[in-house]
């Protein structure tokens, strides 16, 4: 009988960790390749986990609620006869969201190496302390020696170090330097304020509701996203006026053909793909000092599921599309979004993030980057509006305002701008009879 070990999955490529909710199985039960084993939740979705292979669970070693880095060991099944966690086996039977998986069970993957030990007692017993691939690379990144990582105190299974207690030890680092600080040879970061608690009395008429996982990992998500990423937003107005008279004529035959609605979303992505096209760039991301640059343009686009928050499906190879297809696109990943049904593979690849608070009547937004994407474009309401003709006169024109927010380490301000412009002008001077 062989042991296979059973790691937390790449639940997507900007996803670092996931909580998990609900244990199917405990040690000593039996359980079939494919029967789910497990609950996981990120910010971006909760899936279940089906298990790889057929055995019985030998160990399940981390308990409902904890959130656990990508590639550590959270479970053990005994068996003689295997899968791959994540795929690779000649059967058609696993789910397409396990194909996404980088860590599988069966292989030791660098991370895994690094990251899991045979248990936290033997890492005690040989003298060091166990630092996940996440804590070890934020700890590079501020310039923070493994020996100061031993005075911290761990809030983690087994007084595991996880990315919160690192970053309350950043915090409170400049008042209380620790006396191996000037060993390292890299300059710390400065120190973020502490939130404030709220105060209130025993008689005060209060309510205190936990934050649900998906909730948690959002608000540190995007804490992260704002301490990463220094943003800039360019907004300007566009005049969606010849769009919406072709819309209002054309939507009915649009939806007798295509089985659902055209929206302006449509035209907007279709703009952004035309100015990713122009300027390279904004589809890139960072790596340390390395620009990695995208050859394919995949676009996120956020959806507000009732009950579930906001997740981000992604239109792969959007550039290969025309209007057309986009719709198509982004038609069929709502639907799954609202069914639930969404996989890893749908929530993954993006290059670049849409997102429309039109729909909540709002006028101007300045949204925070999805991580490791460089911008974030935001469109408000389209709204009536007097405006001032090029010969001087008063016209009633459909104005929406529109909001590019870009990673200014990389996205300087004239290339954000242009880059805004370049939509807007689309959105203005295209002929949407041409594109249908």
């Amino acid at each position: 009988m062989a042991k296979h070990d059973i790691v937390m999955p790449q639940m997507g490529e900007s996803i670092t960790n996931g909580t998990i909710t609900k244990w199917h199985k405990q040690p000593g039960d039996t359980i079939d390749i494919d029967e789910i084993l497990l609950e996981i939740s990120t910010d971006k979705v909760e899936s279940e986990i089906p298990s790889p292979m057929e055995g019985r669970i030998e160990e399940i070693k981390f308990p409902e609620g904890e959130t656990i880095d990508v590639g550590i060991v959270i479970a053990v099944i005994e068996d003689d006869l295997s899968v791959p966690f994540g795929g690779g086996g000649s059967g058609d039977s696993a789910p397409k969201q396990e194909a996404k998986s980088e860590a599988p069970a069966t292989q030791e993957t660098p991370a895994a190496a690094e990251s899991a030990p045979a248990s936290h007692s033997e890492a005690s017993s040989q003298g060091r302390r166990f630092y996940t691939p996440l804590v070890r690379s934020l700890a590079n990144k501020h310039g923070v020696a493994l020996s100061e990582l031993e005075h911290i105190e761990g809030s983690g299974a087994g007084g595991r170090v996880n990315k919160a207690d690192f970053m309350s030890f950043l915090d409170n680092r400049g008042s209380a330097p620790s006396s191996n600080t000037q060993a390292s040879s890299k300059p710390s970061a400065p120190s973020a304020p502490q939130p404030t608690v709220p105060a209130f009395t025993s008689g005060e008429r209060v309510e205190i509701i936990p934050m649900d996982n998906m909730r948690k990992v959002i608000a540190r998500n995007m804490v992260a996203s704002k301490q990463i990423s220094p943003h800039v937003n360019s907004i300007d107005t566009v005049d969606m006026t010849n769009l919406v008279k072709f819309r209002e004529g054309f939507k009915n035959e649009f939806k007798k053909q295509e089985g659902f609605s055209l929206t302006y979303t449509h035209f907007v992505l279709y703009a952004l793909v035309q100015a990713l096209k122009e300027f390279p760039q904004v589809n890139a991301s960072i790596d340390g000092d390395n620009i990695v640059m995208k050859k394919d343009i995949n676009l996120g686009c956020a959806v507000a599921v009732p009950g579930n928050g906001l997740v981000v499906p992604v239109i792969k190879g959007a550039d290969n599309l025309n209007i057309t297809g986009i719709a198509r696109s982004l038609n069929a990943l709502v639907e799954k979004a609202r069914a639930k049904k969404l996989t890893m593979d749908d929530l993954s690849g993006g290059t670049y993030t849409f997102t429309n608070n039109g729909s909540f009547g709002i006028l101007a937004a300045t949204p925070v980057i999805l991580q490791p994407q460089l911008g974030i474009f935001c469109v408000g309401t389209i709204k009536k509006t007097p405006v001032v003709t090029a010969d001087d006169a008063i016209a009633i024109r459909s104005i929406m305002y529109a909001t590019h927010t870009y990673d200014h380490r990389l996205i300087d301000g004239e290339q954000g701008s242009k880059f805004l412009k370049h939509v807007l002008n689309t959105l203005e001077t295209m002929d949407p009879k041409a594109l249908f």
